[in-house]
């Protein structure tokens, strides 16, 4: 019989998924046999496999010694570069600025070196993250951004960090603007866009339309005008709607594709001006609470910003940095 006490990362886990962690051996349907049988229990008392934990929780193991067996600690983030650009950090969250090119979270290509990966090693060398330590809960993005934009994204260190910035995210709390440089010159210096947006998973792209179907879902983006020349316009974009290549795919349906966008715009021509990614980038992040925010309510009113977006400055350099101003 072993006995874990439910820690304040651990609570309002589901016991199954909480055993599935500290008993890694333990087969799935051999541990729902044993909470049924009652060999597994919750403060000396039985509990279901939906049963919610809460800090300070008993879990009483009445299990073979075997299955408690840990394979010897190995962890894949160790595996990733040590190279993180940090625009914020404090005891409860870190704003990362991620490159482009860099995945978000691992997929079946790239495992190891990923933004979650360096944030985790990162921590784990500054001694604020030890696996061994936590009965389930590990460092975790509250927002991602595709492989090929660059920017502020947002990592929990503790789950009830992780929880109130997903709930603020959710409820539409958190106020993120992006950087981009499209082609020509919109005819309005600034502007809402609206329309419909409908995705083909197949070739993992979207297509735009002005009419409503059971199918396509509202899109809403607003984009302000910081400057023009040499037919390209840099854009200050406000998602008020947060679909699936939305920016892009919107931007372009109006006439104005990203600047080295290999989906919706024109790379081959791009490539020729010495483009070949997109100019995108989530630059600024401000924390607009308007509900009680807990143990994160000190971020409420704070903005954060990176220190420089290379397209902006590569093509637009004195007037972007007199803007950053």
């Amino acid at each position: 019989m072993k006995s874990f006490v439910v820690t304040k990362n651990d609570s309002e886990k589901r016991l199954d998924k909480f055993i599935s962690k500290v008993c890694p051996a333990l087969p799935q349907g051999l541990m729902y046999k044993y909470i049924r049988l009652k060999r597994i229990k919750v403060n000396s008392r039985r509990a279901e496999i939906s049963t919610r934990l809460k800090e300070g929780d008993i879990v009483d193991a009445y299990i073979n010694d075997e299955f408690f067996v840990k394979k010897p600690p190995s962890y894949d983030f160790l595996s990733a570069s040590k190279k993180i650009n940090i625009v914020y950090e404090d005891q409860n969250i870190l704003l990362a600025d991620k490159p482009q090119g860099l995945l978000s979270h691992p997929d079946e290509n790239e495992y190891t070196d990923t933004l979650i990966g360096r944030i985790q090693h990162y921590l784990y060398d500054k001694g604020e993250y030890d696996p061994q330590h936590e009965n389930s809960f590990k460092p975790a993005l509250a927002n991602r951004i595709d492989r090929n934009t660059g920017g502020i994204v947002i990592a929990a260190k503790n789950a009830e960090a992780l929880r109130i910035l997903c709930e603020k995210i959710k409820d539409r709390q958190l106020d993120k603007r992006y950087l981009t440089v499209v082609h020509g010159r919109p005819k309005k210096a600034s502007d809402t866009l609206e329309g419909y947006l409908e995705k083909n998973e197949e070739k993992n792209k979207v297509y735009l339309s002005s009419k409503k179907t059971e199918k396509n879902r509202t899109v809403r983006t607003r984009y302000r005008t910081l400057c023009s020349k040499g037919g390209l316009s840099l854009l200050e974009i406000e998602l008020l709607t947060g679909r699936t290549h939305q920016i892009r795919a919107h931007l372009a349906s109006v006439g104005h594709p990203l600047l080295g966008d290999g989906k919706y715009g024109k790379l081959k021509e791009d490539k020729k001006l010495g483009f070949n990614k997109q100019a995108l980038y989530s630059y600024k992040l401000s924390f607009c609470f308007s509900t009680d925010a807990g143990i994160l309510q000190y971020l409420d009113g704070k903005t954060f910003s990176v220190k420089a977006v290379w397209f902006a400055e590569e093509l637009f350099g004195e007037e972007y940095k007199n803007m950053m101003l």
